[in-house]
């Protein structure tokens, strides 16, 4: 599984941290983890906890990344953006047992966490007993088991629900503020990870544009 790592411009500096952490738990399982910014709290592309949803809906929705892990000061900022894009179900998460049960129960593609809030001694400990509820073991298996098949017929009838609420992501893509939508691709990293890993044409050669306009 291809996972991306978004951090945006206030916790920057906490970047290394939650890499460590995310690496630590997910490569041994055999995953990659794509850190996408920010790196640092120097870096010169900044990006905001909007700009952490509308990248969350390009990776997923260009087949770059099939999870994203991002967050915030309280993680609910970056989980409001990215659920306002198409195909993204993204959860808040602070402790184990929120990602066990985020992760049997709702079985999304992304999670946010806050990474100021409750961000104390110990804190890569729990970022990575979380990550390891998350990432071992078969995902949307309910929980308790007796519920597995209602819970997972309502992830269904979700999903429908946003396919009919929201604009499919090359449509979000051009309607969106084109400032904004710069902003959010201008990492130093970004075309090198994006384009090596995104599957999705007309995406791609949208932000291909979007990315040469910036030249």
């Amino acid at each position: 599984m291809k996972i991306a790592l978004i951090i945006e411009n206030s916790q920057a500096a906490k970047s290394q941290i939650v890499h460590d952490a995310l690496t630590a738990v997910a490569e041994p399982l055999g995953h990659e983890v794509f850190h996408y910014g920010m790196y640092t709290a120097e870096d010169k592309a900044s990006l905001t906890y909007v700009m952490n949803g509308l990248l969350t809906g390009i990776l997923l929705n260009s087949g770059a990344a099939d999870f994203v892990v991002t967050g915030c000061g309280t993680g609910t900022g970056s989980m409001l953006a990215a659920n306002a894009m198409p195909g993204v179900f993204c959860g808040l998460i602070i402790d184990p047992t929120d990602a066990f049960l985020f992760g049997q129960i709702n079985d999304g593609n992304a999670i946010a966490m806050p990474y100021a809030k409750g961000f104390g001694w110990a804190a890569e400990l729990n970022l990575q007993d979380c990550y390891r509820k998350l990432f071992e073991g078969e995902r949307g298996l309910g929980y308790p088991k007796e519920r597995a098949q209602i819970m997972a017929t309502n992830r269904g009838i979700l999903k429908d629900l946003k396919a009919v609420t929201c604009h499919d992501m090359l449509t979000v893509l051009k309607s969106v503020d084109q400032d904004l939508l710069k902003a959010a691709v201008a990492g130093d990293k970004f075309q090198d990870l994006f384009f090596a890993n995104a599957t999705d044409e007309g995406i791609r050669e949208y932000i291909r544009g979007v990315v040469d306009s910036r030249a």
